[in-house]
Formats: structure tokens, C-alpha cells, sequence
């Protein structure tokens, strides 16, 4: 009996671990078409007062026939359903199946599964589900039409095609295509309604996203929707940036949902004639992401700028990571790659990276700068190799190394005589919003990033096995490198100059390439503490006043050792924004400003986004240079955990990796580390001789000691700061 009750038990197991496996279907496509189509759908929802408002630079499109194919070998024959979105047809070792089945059967032995599809107006894609064969992205496409049946009835590729690995979402049911994906919804509700005129404005308490709803709606005439990130915006019906305007002829009551999502926290409903509503609510837009990352102080104020932070950030990682939710929600390549490294000390979220970077790429043959923006095409190249660096995923280098490949084709095809770059027709050289910022001649901060990127071709060119591109891209930055030096640093101002014009120096000095000189660590150490004193701690240099360039600001002071300082400088710049009543961090904050003068930009008295991603930069900070870890090889197989309080009593938090999370306590007297992936190396100064639980201490110099952490323990350090 114990027998037979054995055998069920494992024979109902086998049939859900059956099951399970052939859950694991999904939606494939051409690699990065589908990206490229949701960010089109996604960047051309933009409107300003009601008027559609597209993107500045070119948008490709997605191959319109892809063929998919996978080789089999089965032990029994299968059943395999289909789902297809585009017309298609099916193949079985080269021959062609009558029809477009829905379902197939695949004969035992070695078998090779074909599907084309055509679709003009959305991505081709298939879903197959069988016991054993599934679609996946081990599947292999191409958008070339090379492969026939040659006379033996064999399939053969005789024209040197290319196949490369799928694309998918994870998206797994088959009944949801692809083109009618939508994040989830939620409702929520206004915490305060009050009669303005001949409506209503309701504040819904803090920033938010999504889709206003409108209760018992009735009668003949206008109603008119005016949205406001600022009480101010929603009650300008002239010049708030974001609008509806419904044109009602409704006898009964009826509920209706704005078609497009908007940014606000306050909505302002006015009606017209006898039209009238009940209230309004909403359904929150949101990202399913999961927050991973955490962090908490002795410092109150710190943690309220570490949760408005994490908000912020959650409010703009959307299909993509996007820049601003009220006003370009679009994918720019400078605030994505500040997200990404948000995002690597918050949500970890992988497939959220991977997308936008194949979305911002889009398709060869490159005709232009991502975004149009000289800078911005650099920010891509390091935003692949820091990707590798944080989740060690290798196949996605070597899948995008042939586009890494075309950009730096085209960048190194507009070099200057000198084998500089500079503004040529077409480019937009952006650096940072700074009034009197100058962008004309060779700006030392584009070559900087030029040399960096060059470093990351090379990184990458050996994770693709190419030897030769390898070592031409090493050569190419060493030679670029030693330009810039040659040609930007003064030794009198200890510092690199902003330009070169004529081929001469410009007496300028700006904090853009000197702090990231510092933490791509082209400095020497004689430099760096020059460019500290005589840049960073300079306030006759000119300030920043973007949380997007502060960022690289406070990294760089954080880089050197300056925790304490930068801790008053976010209190001060966040800080000063909460004060003000943020609930979310802003495009530009210049403490200068007064009154309703914060909320203008772009000649526009509400042009400011007051949500935008570039403003959530503390989260990086804090997980890399407080708690300090970050990994040391790919994927966190190897990581240093340098905690730093910076002035604070006390620290907690938690940095996500791809195989769990490192968490670590600090105060004055006590860390303790646990971590569930790689191996560590935990680092801190001691003035007397620590006490380790659970490790090994090892002195790496006077007061300075490390003890090795290893994955699935415990370790707590007793120490004197």
C-alpha cells in the first residue's frame, strides 16, 4: 500500500512538474522589434494641451517577416498548439503544412519546426506550446528570406544568413498578443475635493500616473479636464501643459476613462451647458516591479529623500525607463542610463534594462546620434557594459555587439582632423540645461566619454570573441586618452579646460569632465586631489543646478572619500525640494528661485517636469558609497562591501543582485553583512584591533582590515570608528 501511495504521489508530481515545463512558453519575436515598437507606441502618447507631440529623431520600424525555427528531437510524438500574430505558415523539415493550423503534430525523432509570419502593422511573433517544445529564446530568427529546399528535400541555408536568438517578454499567454500588452491598472482615489467655478478640483496627495476616470458623467455640452503636477497648473486653464476636452451628449449617467494616461496630482474638472459629474478617480499606471533595495538611517530626513527617491523612480520606470512623466516620456539615452544604475540598487529589474537599451538603439543602418545627442550615444555604450558588469548576463552583450559595432562605425566616421569630435549638422551636443554653457569647438567632456566608450567596445569585443575589434577599440581609447591630456589639462588651473577652439585651449574651467575624469579613474592621485580642491570644492566654478549632473557630481566627492560632505549636499538639494512639499524629485531645483519661479522652465511658467528620473540619483548613492557595495566581477561573483556613514549614527539596507540580496548593518561600533550570492570582501577602518562573529579578520594595512564574506552566512564586526 505504502508502495502504490508512493507511486501516485510521484506520478502526480512528474504531471505538475509536466505542466509547469510547459508553462514556460512565451511570445517570441525578432530580437529587439518588439522594443522598438512598444517604445513608438509608448513616446508617441506625448501631448501638450491636448495636441499631439512626437519625438525629435528618426524612428525605425519592426521587420515586417521574420521566420522562426527550432530543431527537435522527441522521444514520442507531440502535440503542439499555435498562436501567431501575422499571417503564417508552418513547416516540418522543409516541408509546408496546409493552412494556417492552430494546432500540429510532430512526429519521434530529430525534427526542425518553421514558422514565417508577415504582419505590416504590429511585430510578427508565434507562440508554441507543447509537452517539450516551446517557444522561447532559444529559438533562432532571421528577416532574411535565403533558406530553401534543395534538390536531396532538405533544408538548407546556402547564402551565409544569420540567425540570431529570439526575442521575448516573457509575455505567456498565448490568448494576449503581444500588440495589445498594457502595464496593469489600479484604482485610486482623491484625498480632497473642492468646487472651483464650475467644477471641481480634486488633489489626489502626491504625484502620480494613469488614467482619470469620471463618475456619473451626464448631459450635452464640454467638459474640460486640466491636469497639474502644482495646484497652480491645474487651475491655469490657459497654460497647464496637459488637457482634456469631451464633447458629451449623454441623457443617462455614465462612468468614462480617459483614453490616455496623464502625470498629476491635482485635476481640475470643469464643465460647460448642463454637464455635470459625480466625482472623478483614477487607475494608477505602475510597473510591476519588485522593490528589492532598501535603506534606512539615523537621519529621519535622509530616509524621507531615500523614499521620495524610490517613488520618484518607480513613477518613471514604466514599459522603459523614461525621463519624465508629465511632459517628454520619452526614452532618452543620458536619464536612462542614470536609471539603470538606480535601478541596480532598487528593483534589479533586468528585462526593464535590456528593453530600453535595445529600444533606444533601434535599427541599422545608423544615420544619427541616439536621440540626435552627441553625448548620448556614449551613455549606451557604458550603460551595455555596466549591464554585464551587474547581472553578468554575457548572451546579451554578444546578441547587441553587432549594433555596439555600426554606432562606433558611424561616431569614429565623424572625427575632425585632430581625431576629435565636435558639433557637426545633425548632432546635438547637450552635456547638462546650464545658462552660458558653451558647446562649440572640441568639448573635452565629449572626448572623455569618447575614450570610455571606446574601453567599453573593447570590454565587450572580447565577451563577442572578437580578438581583432578587441584590440583595435584598446588601441583607439589609449591613443584617445593620451590626446586628451596632451590637449585639455592646464597645469596652471590643475584642471581639464572645457574646450579647445582653433586648436587652442579655452580658459574655461567647468565641473562636467574634471568629476568624470575622477571616478573613471583617469587621474592620477595627485590629479584627482587637484580637481577636488580646485573644481568640485570651488564655488567660483560654476554650479550645477540638474539633479542629472549633480548626480555625477556627488559620485565623484563620494569617489574620494567626501561621504560626509555629500550627505549635507543631498540634505541641502533634496532636502530643500521636500521642503518646498515635493512628493516626487524634479526635473531642475536652483534654491535661488522662489514661489511659483520653481515650477517654470522652457519659457514656460509650468514647463518643469516635477518627477523625473534623473532626480532619484540618492538611491545609487547610498546603496554604492554608504553601504557601500558594488561587485568587483560580473554578476556579483566576487563584491566589496566599504560601508561609510558619512556622519550618520547608524545604517541598514539592502543591495539586490541576480541571485539575492547583500544586506548590511553599520553604526559606530557594529556592521553586520549577510549575502546570498558570490563572495565578498568586507572593508573598513578600525582605530583598535576588531572582533569578528562568524569570519576570519585580515589586516590589510595599519587600521585597515578586511574579513571574506561567503554566501549564505552571517558575519558581525565589533569595531572602533
Amino acid at each position: 500500500m505504502k508502495t502504490l501511495k508512493k507511486l501516485i504521489i510521484l506520478t502526480i508530481l512528474c504531471c505538475s512538474a509536466a505542466q509547469l515545463f510547459a508553462q514556460k512558453a512565451s511570445w517570441i519575436w525578432y530580437p529587439g522589434d518588439f522594443d522598438i515598437y512598444m517604445s513608438n507606441v509608448m513616446q508617441n502618447r506625448r501631448t501638450e494641451r491636448g495636441a499631439f507631440f512626437p519625438v525629435f529623431w528618426k524612428m525605425d520600424s519592426h521587420y515586417v517577416l521574420v521566420d522562426f525555427h527550432k530543431e527537435f528531437t522527441l522521444t514520442q510524438p507531440e502535440g503542439v498548439k499555435l498562436s501567431v500574430e501575422g499571417t503564417y505558415n508552418v513547416k516540418i523539415d522543409g516541408q509546408a503544412i496546409s493552412g494556417s493550423p492552430k494546432s500540429i503534430q510532430l512526429p519521434a525523432g530529430k525534427h526542425k519546426l518553421s514558422l514565417k509570419v508577415y504582419n505590416q502593422a504590429h511585430v510578427p511573433a508565434i507562440f508554441v506550446q507543447g509537452k517539450t517544445v516551446v517557444s522561447d529564446e532559444s529559438w533562432l530568427t532571421t528577416f532574411e528570406d535565403k533558406e530553401w529546399i534543395d534538390a536531396s528535400g532538405k533544408t538548407s541555408d546556402k547564402s551565409g544568413t544569420t540567425f540570431v536568438s529570439a526575442g521575448s517578454w516573457n509575455l505567456n499567454d498565448p490568448n494576449q498578443v503581444p500588440s495589445q500588452f498594457k502595464l496593469p491598472v489600479a484604482p485610486q482615489f482623491a484625498v480632497k475635493t473642492e468646487k472651483v467655478n464650475h467644477g471641481a478640483i480634486s488633489d489626489f496627495g502626491k504625484e502620480t500616473f494613469g488614467f482619470i476616470k469620471v463618475h456619473g458623467l451626464r448631459g450635452k455640452g464640454r467638459l474640460a479636464i486640466y491636469y497639474g503636477e502644482s495646484k497652480e497648473e491645474a487651475l491655469s486653464v490657459d497654460k497647464c501643459e496637459t488637457l482634456d476636452n469631451l464633447d458629451i451628449d449623454l441623457a443617462q449617467k455614465r462612468d468614462s476613462i480617459m483614453p490616455l494616461s496623464k502625470a498629476f496630482r491635482y485635476v481640475n474638472v470643469q464643465s460647460e451647458n448642463d454637464v455635470s459629474a459625480d466625482s472623478v478617480s483614477m487607475l494608477y499606471e505602475y510597473s510591476p516591479v519588485t522593490e528589492r533595495g532598501s535603506f534606512k538611517s539615523s537621519d529621519a530626513e535622509l530616509n524621507k529623500i531615500y523614499d521620495v527617491a524610490k517613488y520618484t523612480f518607480h513613477l518613471n520606470t514604466r514599459e522603459f525607463f523614461i525621463d519624465g512623466i508629465k511632459r517628454d516620456r520619452w526614452v532618452w539615452s543620458g536619464d536612462a542610463y542614470q536609471s539603470y544604475l538606480m535601478n541596480y540598487y532598487s528593483f534589479f529589474d533586468a528585462p526593464t534594462v535590456k528593453r530600453t537599451l535595445l529600444a533606444q538603439r533601434g535599427k541599422d543602418p545608423v544615420t544619427a546620434h541616439i536621440n540626435t545627442i552627441m553625448d548620448y550615444s556614449f551613455y549606451w555604450f557604458l550603460g551595455i557594459y555596466d549591464y554585464y558588469k551587474f547581472t553578468g548576463d554575457q548572451k546579451f552583450v554578444q546578441d547587441i555587439y553587432p549594433r555596439m559595432q555600426s554606432l562606433m562605425t558611424y561616431i569614429n566616421g565623424r572625427k575632425n582632423k585632430n581625431g576629435l569630435l565636435e558639433w557637426m549638422p545633425g548632432d546635438w551636443i547637450f552635456i547638462d540645461w546650464a545658462d552660458k554653457l558653451s558647446k562649440d569647438g572640441e568639448v573635452s567632456f565629449e572626448q572623455l566619454l569618447y575614450a570610455r566608450s571606446l574601453e567599453t567596445m573593447a570590454l565587450c569585443a572580447k565577451l563577442a570573441n572578437d580578438t581583432n575589434g578587441a584590440a583595435q577599440y584598446d588601441q583607439q581609447a589609449k591613443e584617445l586618452k593620451a590626446k586628451i591630456f596632451q590637449l585639455y589639462w592646464n597645469q596652471s588651473k590643475n584642471a581639464l579646460v572645457h574646450s579647445r577652439i582653433d586648436d587652442k585651449q579655452t580658459d574655461n574651467v567647468t565641473r562636467y569632465a574634471n568629476m568624470f575624469g575622477i571616478f573613471f579613474d583617469y587621474f592620477t592621485p595627485e590629479q584627482k586631489l587637484a580637481v577636488k580642491e580646485n573644481v568640485l570644492l570651488n564655488d567660483k566654478v560654476a554650479k550645477i543646478t540638474t539633479p542629472y549632473m549633480r548626480f555625477y557630481e556627488l559620485e565623484a566627492l563620494c569617489a574620494m572619500g567626501e561621504q560626509s560632505y555629500v550627505l549635507k549636499e543631498m540634505k541641502n538639494y533634496w532636502g530643500g525640494m521636500l521642503k518646498l512639499g515635493a512628493t516626487s524629485f524634479w526635473e531642475e531645483y536652483n534654491p535661488e528661485k522662489k514661489g511659483t519661479e520653481h515650477l517654470e522652465m522652457y519659457g514656460r511658467p509650468f514647463g518643469k517636469s516635477l518627477c523625473h528620473a534623473w532626480g532619484a540619483s540618492p538611491i545609487y548613492l547610498l546603496g554604492k558609497y554608504y553601504l557601500g557595495v558594488q561587485p568587483t566581477a560580473p554578476g556579483y561573483e566576487t563584491y566589496t562591501i566599504e560601508p561609510n556613514l558619512g556622519g550618520l549614527a547608524w545604517m541598514e539596507g539592502k543591495v539586490p543582485t541576480a541571485n539575492g540580496d547583500i544586506s548590511v548593518y553599520c553604526s559606530q561600533k557594529e556592521i553586520r553583512v549577510s549575502a546570498a550570492t558570490g563572495t565578498g570582501r568586507l572593508r573598513f577602518k578600525s582605530k583598535s584591533k576588531p572582533v569578528v562573529k562568524g569570519g576570519e579578520l585580515k589586516e590589510i594595512s595599519k587600521g585597515f582590515y578586511e574579513v571574506t564574506i561567503e554566501k549564505g552566512r552571517d558575519y558581525s564586526v565589533k569595531y572602533s570608528l
